[in-house]
């Protein structure tokens, strides 16, 4: 289907608005036709269907409004996302570098507290005279 088989209003008439475009308007069936098309389309391919029909896809939406659809997409559409989704999987990465933090920082205590008992075990025998070998 083409342009060729869009209804057109044109009164004919001479007005001060006849240099002025003249709003499309279209068939039901032409209507149905495109919508079917664009829903059986690949998402890929929506585009094309819109260029070549020289539509927006605002149409399509209004389309399937006045047709009675509940939803504006189609069945397979994506829905976008929860806002709390986003939100747990942000608070979800945070945890998980911080845990990650945490080991790291557990693990440079666990070293400190060595080096800090092998230093103090030196510093006592440094401190003690040296034994006599009688």
């Amino acid at each position: 289907m083409t342009m060729a088989d869009v209804a057109s209003v044109d009164d004919g008439g001479m007005g001060p608005r006849a240099d002025r475009p003249k709003r499309r308007t279209f068939t039901q069936e032409y209507k149905d036709a495109v919508l079917a098309e664009y829903d059986a389309a690949d998402r890929g391919q929506r585009g094309a269907i819109l260029r070549r029909e020289d539509l927006y896809s605002s149409h399509v939406v209004d389309w399937r409004r006045s047709r009675g659809a509940v939803s504006a997409e189609p069945a397979g559409a994506r829905k976008g996302k929860d806002p709390r989704d986003a939100q747990i999987e942000a608070l979800t990465a945070r945890a998980v570098k911080a845990e990650a933090e945490l080991a790291r920082t557990r693990a440079a205590l666990d070293l400190v507290g060595k080096a800090h008992a092998l230093l103090e075990t030196l510093s006592e025998s440094a401190a003690q005279p040296p034994r006599s070998t009688r």
